[in-house]
């Protein structure tokens, strides 16, 4: 008898309590309402099951002969195309000026809207001048404008014109594309070093009037990934005063996103520090927007990853079985509140 009753005691479903018996208005609107809570918490943790997560992994970047891809999406709302160029430079030693390959530019009228038809090819402008490559690398600081061989001629004169008219129509330029530049530490800049120096003093005077104003629509090193936030854009600097120069200083990481397809992405992502110098009347640079980067030798590899089933099951048992015994909890207390209540008024009747 005795290992009988010691078998008994183990019995994990014993004789129901008695309120459990008994169907009751409060235990109805207890039952509905942990039903409620149960599907809306099963239904929450099926979500967490079929969304995916990400996994941060580092190691040294062991890339080498890649090229870089620099998405450009920039609005200079006081700087006709005419006048702006786009310029390359690494620490290879190669150096281009006023690139055309991969950049377009619109010109945008005061409001910022593009003037011309809807046809690409009526709103863009190639650049009016080729690269040009050097054996040496020079300071980005000291770009000088380029001097001509020949003097001041006609078709300067009629650039001068057609300029100082962009700038009394308040015309701008937009300025997008992509610089498929070499793997290594550089610079790429904006500014009017593309011009011949004397049509830049005929057109602007002072450099102090060269307004580099600017709006980063979009900066990137790469394609975009699910999560990845590139902290240029939007970026909207406006001059008031004397102009300046702009130097964004971009540390990129190189960065693989897997997918749970396994698809694999290669890309950047990049920090950045802002500095911006204010030129004088003696200064004898001209003011420009500089983005200087460089590479880490860490690359960031994301992994999208499921939950496994094993985990779902258990999380989805501890939230069913909790929501039911607290449910059934919130029952005996409402009925032994309830029988309370009645059991004097009962005694009352029976005397």
């Amino acid at each position: 008898m005795g290992v009988k009753q010691a078998i008994k005691s183990l019995d994990a479903f014993p004789r129901p309590e008695e309120h459990l018996l008994q169907k009751t208005r409060s235990g109805a609107v207890v039952s509905i309402i942990g039903l409620l809570i149960m599907a809306t918490l099963f239904l929450h943790e099926l979500q967490y099951y079929f969304t995916t997560y990400t996994v941060h992994q580092m190691s040294v970047d062991l890339k080498r002969g890649e090229t870089l891809p620099i998405h450009i999406n920039m609005s200079f709302p006081s700087l006709p195309c005419d006048v702006l160029s786009v310029d390359a430079i690494d620490m290879s030693g190669k150096h281009e000026v006023d690139l055309d390959t991969n950049i377009w530019k619109l010109r945008l009228n005061s409001d910022g809207h593009i003037i011309g038809t809807e046809y690409l090819g009526d709103l863009v402008e190639k650049g009016h001048t080729h690269g040009h490559s050097h054996d040496k690398q020079k300071d980005h600081n000291d770009v000088a404008l380029k001097i001509p061989a020949h003097g001041f001629d006609k078709n300067a004169e009629e650039m001068v014109k057609k300029v100082r008219q962009s700038l009394a129509n308040g015309e701008g330029c937009r300025v997008y594309g992509v610089l498929d530049v070499q793997r290594v530490a550089g610079n790429f800049h904006m500014s009017v070093h593309g011009l011949n120096i004397f049509v830049a003093q005929m057109i602007f005077e002072v450099a102090t009037r060269v307004n580099v104003s600017h709006i980063i629509h979009d900066l990137s090193f790469g394609p975009k990934y699910p999560g990845i936030h590139n902290p240029l854009d939007g970026t909207e600097r406006i001059l008031h005063g004397a102009s300046g120069t702009f130097k964004y200083y971009i540390k990129i990481v190189p960065t693989e996103y897997r997918y749970i397809s396994k698809d694999v992405l290669p890309t950047n992502q990049y920090s950045v520090t802002e500095y911006f110098s204010p030129m004088t009347a003696f200064d004898n640079t001209w003011p420009a927007v500089y983005f200087l980067y460089d590479l880490s030798p860490i690359t960031v590899t994301i992994k999208e990853e499921r939950r496994s089933f094993l985990h779902f099951i258990t999380r989805l048992s501890a939230v069913l079985g909790g929501t039911f015994a607290l449910t059934g909890m919130l029952d005996r207390w409402m009925y032994r509140f309830i029988e309370l209540l009645t059991k004097p008024h009962k005694r009352t009747i029976v005397r």
